[in-house]
């Protein structure tokens, strides 16, 4: 299972819009490796994550949510695997079967990765999370110095 601690950042009816709070790409070379530079780069959007919640809860509020691992899976192999196989066996067929030339090769090649980007993109919306409420926090009071300790 894998496990993440969301914020409430939203509230509409009884879907929360949650937001995990962002982490660096990589936190022991200081900024001076690849990861961080994209991540600076390309790494500044927020992204919320709508949830129905049978129980009520407040903006400000932490969320702990799970999700299978065997999920993650399926999407990673769906969507990195599918257009990277069926772009090998359609350069395969039109060498082996039609006898084309390097220029179709390539041609059929970008056809199959497209065809499996389709075909993942699909196969990915069809795929159901099976996301659990872990545990849903208390607001913490904000600690503040009172006059006289």
């Amino acid at each position: 299972m894998i496990e993440q601690t969301l914020t409430v950042v939203a509230l509409d009816g009884h879907i929360a819009h949650l937001e995990a709070q962002q982490k660096q790409a990589c936190e022991g070379c200081n900024g001076r490796c690849g990861s961080q530079v994209f991540g600076k780069l390309f790494g500044t959007a927020k992204k919320t994550f709508p949830y129905k919640f049978e129980s009520s809860v407040e903006v400000g509020q932490k969320v702990t949510l799970s999700l299978d691992d065997s999920h993650v899976v399926k999407h990673a192999f769906a969507v990195y695997m599918l257009p990277l196989l069926l772009s090998l066996v359609f350069a395969l067929i039109a060498a082996q079967l039609f006898m084309a030339s390097e220029a179709w090769q390539i041609l059929a090649a970008a056809l199959g990765g497209v065809t499996g980007f389709f075909i993942a993109k699909t196969r990915v919306r069809s795929l159901k999370h099976d996301i659990k409420v872990i545990k849903i926090h208390p607001i913490s009071i904000p600690l503040t110095q009172i006059d006289g300790d």
